[in-house]
């Protein structure tokens, strides 16, 4: 159902973390426009985007289809949101039985390859 995630890690210098993972640690990634990076991870991706120094964090799981991923959630017996166009992607999302979202879409913008 779910082929990869996505991660969302907030930083006060996305800039310099975004540099350190292309620079320093070699990572293969992704323009996916206006200079926000996407780094490839075996078998997921992480992305910085700034943040106020909060430590929250976001997990979003990706799909190929978000039709049939949210047909096959429904018959597990789990609710989705329904599904906005985001332009980068079609995004829904579930509730965990803590009560934590998690996010899930089918990615339009560009993926990096896996290493």
């Amino acid at each position: 159902m779910f082929n990869g995630a996505h991660m969302v890690i907030y930083s006060t210098d996305a800039e310099s973390d975004r540099r350190f993972l292309h620079d320093t640690l070699k990572m293969a990634n992704v323009d996916a426009g206006d200079g926000w990076l996407i780094f490839s991870l075996p078998p997921s991706e992480v992305a910085f985007h700034p943040g106020d120094g909060g430590q929250a964090h976001q997990l979003y799981l990706m799909c190929d289809d978000i039709d049939e991923c949210r047909r096959k959630l429904s018959e597990a017996d789990v609710a989705t949101d329904d599904v906005s166009d985001e332009g980068w992607g079609l995004l829904s999302a579930f509730r965990l039985p803590g009560g934590g979202k998690v996010g899930f879409y089918q990615p339009r913008h560009a993926r990096p390859s896996q290493n």
